[in-house]
């Protein structure tokens, strides 16, 4: 028998509490190494990212600086840059807007300064943050209407530097015409990097989802485990308890001694199903811990046990077990005595007359198969306003576990009959 203390440890060693890790922070942290260092500090740091393109940009347009023919209008330059650093600090906030306005300041910049070496720069980062936050679709079609303003200026308007063109090389037209092809592709290219970025942030979106939902599906299952499992001890051993406490009652005054051992054995029954329903409970507290450490996990050897305590509460309990002992698998050691136990709890429940149960354990290794077969001669065994059915669901779903089958109902000679196939093979799925 346990002790208090032994039982004390149970309940500490399963309720140690651990903080499981979320599934959407895993699916986070897998998105993080997909990145990269760089990318995920830029990604966690918008604003920091922001300072980098306007960096950027400036570093596109210093070019007129350190051109050998300045800028007609220096002042000019720099004020239109200033300004549309200043707008492209809000390109997250507001895409559209942002690009609108950009937009202006790109044709203001070609007709006051025509040598300068950004013409379009600011349109390439405005384009990247409209794809972001739009379907590709909707973002190139965007990026079409916004570059032909440009683009008319360009072909129509504007004038090529003299000093730029040289008697072997391409005419004003033609220099356009290339600026122009350029233009158009840096808005595809741009707008491109910000579809595709779109692109990998929903698949990360998703698989985010994608694995919140199976941890939610995993919690379901768990939960349904220890919905079956707390059904398991509590019938059995409620069941047993009273069947003791009316065996004690009975006896106290013929027979003090016996009733004190069957008092005993009501008193370690209780403290057995105590320890295991905490055990039991720590599964909802942790989730790190192994599977083993946590439940009630039955060895072969507690079968004996099991069948010991049924005969005390009053069972007259045989039992045959063929073939070689069962394989060395706690799974399946805990189904078979679960089933055992399930079985047993509900002759003892609600048979009436019984004068003899059978348990049948037949292993055959050959054939793959695991049989069960779980007999009493009672009368009046089945009264279905006592039960509701979750016992023998919870066997037919044991058993296939392991690709087995589950049979219940009465027999044509009286009593109750369960039998079980178990394919050990198939193993849990």
């Amino acid at each position: 028998m346990r002790t208090h203390d032994q039982a004390g440890a149970a309940e500490r060693t399963a309720a140690a509490p651990a903080e499981p890790p979320s599934a959407g922070r895993r699916a986070d942290e897998f998105s993080a190494r997909r990145r990269g260092r760089m990318r995920t500090y830029l990604y966690n740091h918008p604003r920091v990212m922001d300072v980098v393109v306007v960096v950027a940009y400036l570093l596109a347009g210093s070019g007129t600086f350190l051109s050998s023919r300045p800028a007609l209008n220096v002042t000019t330059h720099l004020v239109l840059m200033a300004a549309a650093s200043v707008v492209l600090m809000f390109r997250r906030d507001k895409p559209l807007a942002v690009l609108a306005i950009l937009s202006v300041f790109e044709i203001m910049n070609v007709m006051l300064v025509p040598n300068a070496s950004n013409i379009g720069a600011s349109l390439w980062f405005a384009l990247y943050a409209v794809a972001l936050n739009h379907r590709a679709v909707v973002s190139f079609a965007i990026a079409a209407v916004a570059s032909i303003p440009l683009v008319v200026y360009t072909l129509y308007f504007y004038q090529f530097p003299a000093e730029f063109l040289t008697a072997d090389g391409p005419s004003a037209l033609e220099s356009n015409i290339i600026t122009v092809i350029v233009m158009l592709l840096s808005n595809v290219i741009a707008t491109g990097i910000g579809a595709s970025v779109r692109r990998g942030r929903e698949h990360e979106t998703e698989l985010r989802q994608w694995a919140i939902r199976n941890a939610q599906l995993a919690s379901v299952a768990e939960r349904n485990r220890i919905a079956r499992e707390m059904h398991d001890v509590v019938a059995h051993s409620l069941t047993v308890m009273i069947a003791l406490s009316d065996g004690a009652a009975v006896v106290v005054r013929r027979d003090p001694a016996q009733a004190g051992e069957v008092l005993g054995q009501l008193s370690h029954t209780g403290r057995n199903a105590l320890a295991d329903m905490r055990r039991v409970l720590g599964v909802l507290r942790d989730d790190s811990a192994a599977g083993g450490a946590r439940s009630p996990q039955p060895d072969h050897a507690d079968l004996g046990a099991l069948f010991e305590g049924f005969r005390q509460a009053g069972l007259p309990l045989s039992v045959t077990q063929a073939g070689p002992p069962l394989p060395a698998d706690p799974s399946l050691q805990l189904t078979v005595y679960r089933i055992a136990q399930e079985s047993l709890t509900n002759v003892l429940r609600y048979g009436t007359a019984v004068s003899r149960v059978q348990v049948l354990i037949d292993n055959d290794p050959a054939g793959g198969m695991l049989r069960m077969r779980i007999t009493d001669d009672g009368h009046g065994s089945v009264d279905p306003s006592k039960g509701t059915g979750q016992g023998i669901v919870g066997m037919r779903e044991r058993a296939g576990i392991y690709a087995g089958t589950l049979e219940a109902g009465p027999v044509a000679q009286g009593g109750w009959s369960v039998d079980v196939v178990l394919h050990p093979a198939a193993g849990p799925e």
